[in-house]
């Protein structure tokens, strides 16, 4: 069974998490969610990136704001692809995480969302693990054609109402 992991640099980064848990699940992918932060837990970061492959894990999510440091701290220890989720702040919104997230040195790749876009985090690691798992890129294929479907019925009700 394919495995993501999702690391909160705080606990109360959770709900910007859970999106990216439900659609996770919602295609059967087994998901460990863990609080690590890059700052104030830095061993735990460091042994859970160095062990993230021995442990299963196929791809990273890792949500975090302000420094935002989280991403680029597990990413710099793996060959696992890291998805960086910025949570907003009230300082500035979530700019700061998202370019603390997406500022990443040379040799270091984060692939990096929207700020507090869990759902899309989840479903990059669902195209991610699709390149490996048929049945994963089957079940996104109906996936986008529902949501296609559904603007195109969004589109006919406009239609219908504008006339």
């Amino acid at each position: 069974m394919p495995k993501v992991a999702i690391l909160m640099g705080s606990k109360s980064d959770l709900s910007v998490v859970k999106p990216a848990i439900a659609v996770l699940k919602s295609f059967g992918v087994e998901t460990e969610v863990r609080v690590i932060s890059a700052h104030r837990t830095p061993e735990e970061a460091h042994e859970f990136s160095l062990n993230a492959v021995k442990n299963g894990i196929e791809v990273l999510i890792c949500a975090a704001g302000k420094a935002a440091h989280l991403g680029g701290v597990i990413a710099a220890n793996t060959t696992l692809p890291v998805i960086g989720l910025p949570v907003k702040t009230d300082m500035m919104g979530g700019l700061d995480s998202l370019l603390s997230i997406v500022q990443m040195p040379s040799g270091i790749p984060v692939a990096t969302v929207g700020v507090n876009a869990g759902e899309n985090a989840g479903l990059l690691a669902l195209q991610i693990l699709g390149i490996k798992y048929p049945s994963i890129q089957s079940l996104l294929v109906e996936y986008k054609k529902k949501m296609r479907d559904k603007i195109n019925s969004d589109d006919v009700s406009l239609q219908q109402e504008l006339d």
